[in-house]
């Protein structure tokens, strides 16, 4: 007897919304300087003019440093976007079991990679953003702690689910072996 958890559908909602907004951010650090304030491309990244601003990791100068970061973030982008519509795919067309899963590990390496860029920034003494005023570093903390919040709930919400799940088969597995053993 298989018992079935329903998955939240909000989930799906957050994984087919921020995959775009994700791939556009990927497009716009791998296409730089392009795609930059004076770039021949800018026009599809104009908000990040602000952005530029407010982040030295998007802007010149860690561009013109050679800094790694910032496409190093994007390759991990590409990897949790094949992730989060996998677990679409997998939750909502072939139906398996393991979507739990695959969402749970690509909230989980959102979750922790934006940890590492906020603790980038810690211990490098606020490098890339230190310069803004209080209601910049506001606008930087509300956008990027989105990809910090969401996530989390993520990983609690498939992790409960995926914990209920293997409590299910240690029960059953459990009872499988005492009918066995009468």
């Amino acid at each position: 007897m298989a018992v079935t958890r329903k998955l939240p559908t909000w989930i799906s909602y957050w994984f087919i919304l921020t995959c775009p907004v994700v791939l556009w951010d990927v497009g716009y650090c791998y296409l730089r300087p392009r795609s930059m304030v004076g770039g021949d491309l800018h026009w599809i990244w104009w908000p990040y003019a602000l952005q530029q601003e407010l982040d030295h990791v998007y802007g010149l100068p860690s561009f013109n440093s050679g800094d790694g970061f910032t496409n190093a973030q994007s390759l991990l982008n590409i990897f949790e976007t094949i992730g989060s519509l996998s677990y679409v795919y997998l939750a909502h067309i072939s139906k398996s079991p393991v979507a739990p899963l695959v969402g749970f590990g690509a909230a989980l390496a959102t979750f922790a990679k934006t940890v590492l860029y906020w603790a980038q920034e810690y211990y490098c003494g606020f490098c890339a953003i230190g310069h803004n005023s209080v209601p910049r570093l506001a606008l930087w903390a509300l956008t990027n702690g989105l990809w910090i919040v969401f996530p989390f709930i993520i990983v609690l919400q498939l992790g409960s689910h995926l914990a209920g799940s293997l409590r299910i088969a240690a029960k059953t597995e459990a009872a499988t072996k005492k009918t066995k053993s009468k």
